[in-house]
């Protein structure tokens, strides 16, 4: 009599990177005979993916594995593992204080899970984080959690930037590209399934293949992608500004299937606070960077993040961020309290602001763009895009999609008024009003 599968549950915290990085495990246990279920009281091993960055993040992830632990009481959970950045950073914390963690596996050991399940790894220990690395090189078995029409694809782990206020090199490693071809054949493979937008995700994404020695690595890769069959909008996240050329730029321009989007962390505008934060850029090379960008890509969504509050961040300097957002009016900006990273560098700074002062200009920040984003919004009724469906809202009531310039989870959407189209469709929509950061419209041919 064959035995019944048993159940995965898991948890995913974070990025879209570690979603990627859950979303390969979950297919490669699935394929090594483990039923997937979205219900953890269903779940017979319970995985908690964790994220490390910040510590609003930490308490998030400890909340949720001590949550998950409750299930070897309340529900059917026989193993709990928990993986991660977390993990890495913290195992002999983690491991003390919850004994129920029966496995413990940092960012660079998830194809061990599957032996370890199955008795075939170091079952006997706890902590697995300093095993030999181990890489996913092949996503073909991956499963999909994001809706069936959108997928983020990594193409790179790791980072070699040396920024002061970032723990991610010490817990990831450098960076280590992907081969060109098991990415194309990932993204193959999920046109197949019905994926029409894929998101380049990496923790530098503009450093593609420079390790392997390639330095047009992601425009070959973009040209290569633009050519399956299936793809009809590639996005570029995360690329560092030091690195992105005017041949990118160009490439971006030139490539039809590329969202004219262009996602760049600046973190602060003033070369004090730069060099302070050990940043490559300088404020003169972003300004141009800026004109560059929106000369070579007319119509292009810029996006970026800033950190308030960072060591030796002085009235003037924020008031020089404030008056440069206010300048270069981005059309997508994410804001960012500093927070103390105990592994990073500007923890043992000795210039600290005050947290409440840096919280208080994220919220000046942030209301100074919502002004920007409104005033953008309204300029832009009128004009006519391609809308990607992406179904009624959680009211149950209103279409939603989202445009070229609106990235997934983290931009504004469209609502869509008299739309009969099905998730996952690509129409043609005029704008015809503006909600702060998001926009209405109209099906062209529903009018």
């Amino acid at each position: 009599m064959n035995k019944k599968p048993k159940k995965i549950g898991m948890v995913s915290l974070g990025c879209p990177k570690n979603l990627v990085d859950s979303e390969a495990l979950l297919g490669d246990l699935g394929v090594s005979g483990y039923e997937i279920t979205p219900d953890e009281k269903e779940a017979d091993i319970i995985i908690v993916n964790t994220c490390g960055f910040l510590q609003s993040a930490v308490k998030e992830s400890v909340d949720t594995i001590l949550e998950m632990a409750g299930y070897k009481t309340k529900g059917r959970c026989q193993q709990l593992i928990v993986t991660g950045c977390l993990a890495e950073r913290h195992p002999e914390e983690l491991l003390k204080e919850i004994p129920e963690i029966d496995h413990l596996l940092g960012t660079k050991q998830y194809p061990l899970l599957k032996h370890l399940l199955n008795g075939s790894g170091p079952s006997q220990q706890r902590n697995h984080v300093h095993e030999p690395a181990q890489y996913f090189e092949d996503y073909g078995a991956r499963a999909v959690t994001t809706p069936f029409y959108s997928a983020y694809v990594k193409i790179a782990e790791g980072c070699s930037n040396k920024c002061a206020f970032c723990i991610i090199p010490k817990l990831r490693g450098p960076i280590q590209s992907r081969s060109a071809d098991s990415i194309l054949a990932e993204v193959r493979q999920l046109a197949a399934r019905g994926v029409r937008e894929i998101n380049l995700v990496s923790q530098d994404t503009t450093l593609y293949g420079y390790d392997l020695g390639m330095k047009r690595g992601l425009i070959e890769l973009l040209e290569a992608m633009a050519e399956i069959e299936g793809v009809d909008w590639m996005r570029l996240f995360y690329n560092y500004p030091t690195v992105l050329t005017t041949e990118l730029m160009d490439a971006v321009q030139r490539i039809d299937k590329i969202c004219k989007y262009i996602d760049v962390p600046l973190q602060h505008s003033h070369d004090f606070m730069l060099k302070h934060m050990k940043r490559q850029e300088t404020e003169r090379g972003v300004r141009e960077m800026v004109d560059q960008l929106r000369a070579r890509i007319p119509g292009v969504a810029l996006r970026t993040t800033f950190i308030t509050g960072f060591p030796g961040e002085t009235d003037a300097h924020f008031q020089h961020l404030l008056d440069f957002v206010n300048e270069v009016e981005f059309d997508h900006v994410g804001v960012f309290a500093y927070s103390d990273e105990p592994g990073t560098t500007a923890f043992d700074y000795d210039d600290k602001v005050d947290p409440a002062v840096g919280e208080a200009r994220r919220d000046r920040l942030m209301a100074a763009q919502r002004d920007i984003v409104l005033r953008n919004n309204k300029a832009r009724i009128g004009q006519t895009h391609p809308a990607l469906v992406e179904g009624l809202g959680d009211d149950g009531l209103l279409m939603l999609g989202r445009l070229p310039f609106q990235g997934p989870d983290i931009d504004g959407q469209v609502i869509l008024e008299q739309c009969e189209a099905a998730p996952g469709d690509l129409v043609a929509v005029r704008i015809t009003g503006a909600l702060d950061y998001d926009l209405v419209a109209t099906p062209e041919n529903q009018e």
